[in-house]
């Protein structure tokens, strides 16, 4: 006879969170974060309270950035452990569908339980409820639906023996990884049943290394070696299989330079000679200028996004052709692309194999000379009373770091800025682009930090991604996480006013200046971090902030350096970059947005 354990929903649930493993021998689920409400706090509340000596939980402040600290941190550990985010209905819930939407387009592993209405709908309309008049069954929680890899709504405490192995088989699968949503139905939580003992046997959780198919293997190993002028492009699938040194001896080995996306940058470090740096809209001199010329395109573990590419006009060789090694189908087969499914490791030992003494070829002086401009770009200002641009506030950073340092952010100038300039060394970079989600940066600081606490973390953040979410930075000091805020202070959204201006149109509702509004606010940003309890300066030029980044590592508590910029030159790294395509107005009555249109179209024409 099969023993039996009773428990709640909520009690089995965290009991079998606190039993799944990796590889590593470390729980799958590290801990979670939790914001109570009246949907999770009896059930889910009473249960995490009970396992709080063995599975911690973290309080947050605000629903959706808790959220994004949960996924800086299975970022920073390459998928290899998550975290789980409760809420309450309502509000709690649909506030982390950002943070959901964030996760799937990254595809990196979260579990999201929030509280849902009563499965018995005894008090039905329950507070918070979203009715449906057409659909009974609907709630708040429906919105997950897009935005999940699975979802599933807990409507009776068995259902949890067949959610949680198909939770937990999503998001350690490589190529599916993402999102989990298990919808709790409140008075679900804190029913209780009969559990099969077995049920929470510890259990390991392996990532598989799908082996590629020979057909695709002998097919892409052809095409390498009948390239002229191949070229990798470096993406964070070479990050998420732990392909890194297997990258920088395959591009050593063959000689074929790479480029790098945003989730792959610091796969390999800035230093190897390989590495050509940044590609596309926010892309090198060298690192554009090889994707020009090559005449076969061999993506490693990314999904050729349109800033990678150049929204497609960057790849102009006559008779260009395309490679897609990629653990995810889907993902390979885009563009037309030849397509070599598997493992990104497995996948380069693989054709190291069969490629044999073949040899590619580098501009090594483009890469110098880049790298020299580089330094220009982000040397100290020779005029003490200018304010500094984005790159000479990376510049002082990266001179006042250790080789160790982290560099994050996620949306406004710096993602650009930073991928294009920050000369990182393996695995020194975090950034979140692929949803480029302002509030991201302190949360994931924070993130980044719980899961890497022996490394610097830079967290580089603009005054109007500040402004939109910046209350972990509370939880921060009250959990005693350290890490470093360089808040560029530029006086409104300065990346899209710049923006603005390049498509044409009239600099409109971006800075505060142009915001229609007499007095312009001035904020006093020292005054506001300092008031959540971090350490928190006001850096008057670039030596100041060199000098702050160095005090700031003897601290317990994150330390918030305030700079400000100059929001007109923006990033100052010249005509580096590529052309990206956003759409300009077929009509309008101002001719600086005709002229654009006219530029619009020609490059456009390009691509077709």
């Amino acid at each position: 006879m099969t023993n039996k354990i009773r428990l709640t929903a909520a009690q089995a649930m965290v009991r079998y969170l606190s039993a799944q493993m990796n590889e590593d021998g470390e729980r799958f689920i590290a801990g979670a974060w939790a914001i109570f409400g009246h949907g999770n706090v009896a059930g889910l509340g009473e249960a995490l309270h009970a396992a709080k000596d063995s599975f911690p939980t973290w309080r947050g402040q605000n629903e959706q950035t808790m959220a994004h600290t949960a996924i800086a941190y299975t970022k920073q550990l390459s998928r290899r452990r998550a975290m789980a985010i409760t809420s309450s209905i309502g509000p709690g819930a649909t506030n982390m569908v950002t943070a959901a939407a964030l996760a799937h387009v990254n595809r990196l592993p979260i579990l999201l339980i929030p509280g849902d209405v009563f499965a018995n709908r005894g008090p039905d309309p329950v507070l918070q409820q979203i009715e449906d008049f057409d659909d009974g069954t609907v709630s708040a929680n429906d919105c997950f639906r897009p935005v999940s890899r699975y979802f599933d709504r807990i409507t009776r405490p068995e259902q949890l023996l067949t959610a949680l192995p198909r939770a937990f088989a999503v998001m350690t699968d490589p190529a599916n990884s993402g999102p989990v949503t298990l919808a709790f139905c409140q008075d679900v939580q804190a029913e209780a049943y009969d559990w099969p003992e077995a049920f929470f046997t510890p259990k390991v959780w392996r990532i598989r290394r799908p082996e590629p198919d020979t057909r695709e293997l002998a097919e892409v190993a052809d095409m390498i070696r009948a390239a002229q002028r191949p070229l990798i492009v470096a993406g964070g699938g070479v990050i998420y299989s732990g392909a890194e040194e297997a990258l920088a001896a395959f591009a050593s080995r063959f000689n074929i330079p790479m480029i790098e996306t945003q989730s792959g940058k610091s796969a390999v470090a800035q230093a190897h000679p390989m590495n050509l740096g940044a590609s596309g809209v926010d892309g090198s001199a060298a690192a554009n200028a090889a994707a020009e010329v090559a005449d076969l395109v061999i993506g490693v573990g990314t999904r050729f996004q349109d800033f990678t590419t150049g929204s497609w006009t960057l790849f102009k060789s006559p008779g260009v052709k395309l490679v897609s090694i990629n653990v995810a189908p889907y993902d390979a087969a885009k563009h037309g692309a030849v397509g070599l499914v598997a493992d990104a490791k497995v996948a380069l030992e693989r054709l190291t194999d069969k490629i044999g003494s073949y040899k590619g070829v580098v501009d090594a002086k483009a890469r110098a000379d880049w790298l020299a401009a580089v330094d220009a770009h982000c040397a100290a200002p020779k005029d003490g009373n200018a304010l500094p641009t984005d790159a000479q506030v990376i510049g002082a950073v990266q001179r006042a770091t250790g080789k160790d340092a982290i560099a994050m952010s996620a949306a406004g100038t710096m993602p650009g800025a930073l991928k294009l300039l920050w000369q990182s060394s393996e695995r020194g970079y975090h950034m979140e682009y692929g949803f480029s989600c302002m509030g991201y940066e302190v949360a994931g600081a924070m993130g980044v930090k719980l899961a890497a606490p022996g490394r610097e973390v830079i967290c580089f953040v603009g005054d109007g991604s500040y402004m939109m979410a910046n209350s972990e930075l509370a939880t921060a000091v009250m959990r005693r996480v350290p890490f470093t805020v360089v808040l560029t202070d530029n006086r409104g959204y300065g990346c899209i006013n710049r923006l603005q201006r390049g498509t044409g149109g009239a600099e409109f509702n971006n800075l505060y200046r142009d915001s229609l509004v007499e007095d312009q606010p001035e904020i006093d940003y020292v005054a506001h971090a300092a008031s959540m309890g971090a350490h928190a300066v006001k850096a008057p030029g670039i030596a100041a902030l060199e000098a702050e980044i160095a005090a700031a590592r003897g601290r317990s508590i994150p330390t918030v350096i305030v700079i400000d910029t100059d929001p007109q030159n923006g990033p100052g790294f010249g005509k580096a970059g590529h052309w990206w395509d956003v759409a300009v107005p077929e009509v309008s009555d101002r001719e600086q947005v005709r002229k654009a249109r006219q530029a619009y179209e020609t490059a456009v024409k390009e691509r077709a």
